[in-house]
């Protein structure tokens, strides 16, 4: 998707504290269709929302068990109707508002059965309106409909296909494949929406297509998936099959980013940057498309 160079450097903001705009090992980042970009502020225990260039607009949250309380939340995803979904961690549950923090739903309590959690991470909506949660300790993807009620899970501790060692990312392409970040097995498979083993790609390391602790996982709108390092300090993306394509970042542009997240026409990407205490984004100003096209996108783009 990204030729000539690849993504560019745009902006950033945000700085470690507990005000507005601040941040306290913020972890997921969620560029949503109202064009609001969401974090999860992770040990500020709330949720902030942007501007696309990170205009404070307000917050939601505090420490607690409560109905739109947090404890630790991790990452966040979209719903119909723009409802924010949020995936509530050491509270072993998820909860779910409108677009501006109003308290709509909840389900999840600690445990193994359906239904129930086990310090979970993340969270993405498919276009159905199906909710995928990685059960992270559990060791499995449970998924939902809109309002909570169980339909299904798969997976288990281990390193075969299919099994997984605390999986944290988890996103879902246009064609709703499942990508999950097997984190603790050092790779990324992939599933059919309803948990069918398709393909994996990743062994730890350093080098192109390899990983060290994958965690945040982002689809583009062509297909391409985006996985950031945690400890790698780097984004590299993909083709749908785990064909390497390219690298974002590296040591020193980075301290354990997390979350990624594509604006809404695909020529942005957010970064969570959670050791810096900030929001980062890039922007593709050379798209791989056809010459006649780029008139278009650029004015899509600007």
């Amino acid at each position: 998707f990204c030729a000539f160079g690849g993504w560019v450097y745009e902006g950033e903001w945000g700085r470690y504290g507990t005000g507005e705009g601040q941040f306290r090992y913020a972890l997921g980042v969620l560029p949503a269709t109202n064009t609001y970009v969401y974090v999860a502020d992770t040990n500020n225990h709330r949720v902030q929302y942007f501007r696309e260039k990170g205009f404070w607009l307000g917050e939601w949250g505090k420490y607690g068990n409560g109905d739109g309380q947090f404890i630790a939340p991790r990452d966040l995803a979209e719903g119909r109707r723009g409802y924010i979904y949020v995936v509530d961690g050491a509270n072993h549950r998820v909860q779910y508002f409108t677009g501006t923090g109003s308290f709509l739903g909840k389900w999840g309590t600690t445990g193994t059965g359906d239904g129930q959690f086990n310090e979970p991470y993340g969270i993405a909506v498919a276009a159905n309106g199906n909710v995928y949660v990685c059960d992270t300790e559990n060791h499995r993807i449970q998924y939902f409909d809109l309002s909570g009620s169980f339909l299904g899970k798969w997976g288990a501790e281990g390193g075969n296909a299919g099994e997984f060692e605390d999986p944290r990312g988890i996103a879902i392409a246009p064609d709703g494949t499942v990508y999950v970040a097997d984190t603790f097995n050092y790779r990324v498979q992939h599933f059919t929406s309803s948990g069918s083993f398709l393909g994996v790609w990743g062994t730890k390391g350093t080098g192109e297509g390899r990983f060290d602790y994958p965690w945040g996982l982002a689809v583009h709108p062509n297909g391409d998936v985006y996985v950031s390092e945690y400890s790698n300090q780097r984004i590299q993306y993909f083709t749908s099959t785990g064909s390497y394509l390219g690298t974002i970042g590296g040591a020193g542009q980075f301290r354990n980013q997390v979350g990624i997240g594509f604006g809404v026409t695909g020529y942005r990407i957010y970064v969570s940057d959670s050791g810096n205490a900030r929001i980062q984004y890039y922007h593709c100003p050379n798209p791989a498309v056809a010459p006649a096209s780029l008139g278009r996108v650029k004015a899509l783009f600007n």
